[in-house]
């Protein structure tokens, strides 16, 4: 299985995601989205296996410094889309992707953990 994991490098949890990987010698690609942020298809493909919608996976903080104010609705679904493709700050991290399906906002060790035995 190959994991994709979209980091930004000052933050603690994903880190220690990263950390979790490196212990158990499970192999990834790092994703630093805020140098390269995801497209809207990627990020559209991303929710779909996460099973979320985009204002779902928006930080709070970071949305609101960036305006990012659209009701939380279907009519306003392709707006947060493009605004979080935008404003890549205000997508929740680490976010890990694996070739069988399975993503995950990995903020806790548990989710980690999880996707590591699925390994």
């Amino acid at each position: 299985m190959t994991l994709e994991i979209w980091i930004n490098p000052a933050c603690s949890k994903c880190r220690s995601a990263k950390a979790d990987l490196d212990a158990a010698g499970i192999e990834y690609v790092e994703r630093r989205y805020l140098d390269e942020p995801p497209t809207s298809a990627e990020l559209t493909a991303v929710l779909a296996r996460l099973g979320l919608e985009p204002w779902d996976i928006a930080r709070p903080a970071e949305s609101k410094e960036a305006g990012i104010a659209f009701p939380k609705d279907a009519a306003h679904r392709a707006d947060w889309i493009e605004a979080l493709v935008d404003n890549p700050r205000a997508i929740q991290r680490p976010i890990i992707t694996a070739s069988d399906g399975t993503t995950a906002v990995a903020r806790d060790p548990e989710t980690v953990a999880a996707l590591i035995e699925r390994g």
